[in-house]
């Protein structure tokens, strides 16, 4: 279940970052700390659906409160130290200012359970329920996995964007990675040739999907179509819908895109997702940047002549196979 999937990856990394801070901050080294204001800021954005913003981007080091939410009346501190003399000293400042607002305390570090059973000083008066309004992962993990699936896919596409996977967590092998392996060996500089017969003009096909500076991509890399399709070839051998799988990978990204970017934009956004994916699979073995976009490249090219990417010019009925 894809629900099981989604949730399974947010526990491992929000507790990999929890153990992370918890870690670095036994050795003194507090720069996290400083990032997960903004993390935790658009973490609690998905899960509690509030709009907060960072008081230390307005005022550094804004005292006692972190975050705020000013339409939710809502302020926040975010703090790897889970005592009650932290939370004490937060409600201690001066924070006459937010007397009607509800006060939370995010603990980023550790367990808080035992701080929600405590008594707290509170002199001016904000609305604070321990019992509710002190959060750590575990109760963060919680709220996540009685999501709707969609809003949790939300908040585990966030954490995988941020985050990345821990070390030990690994997405599937991918065709497209295997693929990009066997062009990556290939000295391209020494292969190619002429373009054969397409179903359509080129030229009339980048001016349709208004393609200018990609032009030039298409023109350079156009000449390696021969080259793939032999791999696909070669690599179908070993299962007959596997090149059709990487094909339908750009095709998925360019579909998934198209309603937001058009043009240049489109084609360079569906190689940097491209290279995202090759990048993730399991079965990637690492080369240079530029290789490997060169090789996403050469991909990419080659489903555009076979028109599994961009619109093929008026009058074109067919896309090679």
């Amino acid at each position: 279940m894809k629900r099981s999937q989604h949730f399974d990856m947010c526990e491992s990394m929000l507790n990999h970052l929890c153990l992370r801070v918890r870690t670095r901050g036994k050795l003194n080294l507090l720069n996290l700390n400083v990032h997960c204001e903004d993390f935790y800021l658009r973490l609690l954005n998905l899960i509690f659906g509030y709009k907060l913003t960072n008081l230390n981007a307005v005022s550094h080091n804004a005292e006692g409160v972190d975050l705020i939410d000013p339409a939710a009346k809502v302020v926040l501190q975010v703090s790897g130290t889970a005592t009650v003399q932290k939370i004490n000293l937060a409600l201690a400042k001066d924070l006459s200012a937010y007397k009607d607002h509800k006060f939370n305390f995010v603990v980023i570090t550790e367990d808080a359970s035992k701080l929600r059973t405590k008594a707290y000083e509170n002199p001016h008066g904000l609305n604070f329920d321990p019992k509710g309004d002190i959060h750590d992962v575990v109760s963060l993990l919680k709220a996540i996995q009685h999501m709707e699936v969609l809003q949790q896919r939300e908040v585990y596409q966030f954490l995988k964007d941020e985050l990345g996977f821990p070390s030990e967590t690994k997405n599937p092998e991918s065709n497209l990675a295997a693929v990009i392996g066997i062009i990556a060996k290939l000295d391209l500089s020494a292969t190619g040739g002429k373009l054969g017969s397409v179903p359509f003009n080129v030229d009339d096909k980048l001016t349709t999907n208004q393609l200018k500076t990609a032009a030039s991509v298409i023109e350079d890399y156009k000449i390696h179509h021969a080259n793939v399709d032999r791999i696909y070839s070669e690599f179908d051998i070993a299962g007959k819908n596997r090149s059709k799988s990487v094909l339908d990978s750009f095709r998925k990204a360019y579909l998934k895109l198209k309603p937001k970017l058009q043009g240049d934009a489109l084609y360079f956004q569906i190689i940097e997702d491209m290279m995202k994916l090759v990048r993730e699979s399991s079965n990637y073995e690492e080369i240079a940047i530029e290789e490997l976009d060169l090789c996403v490249n050469v991909l990419a090219v080659d489903a555009f002549i076979r028109c599994k990417i961009f619109e093929p010019p008026a009058g074109t009925s067919h896309a090679l196979a």
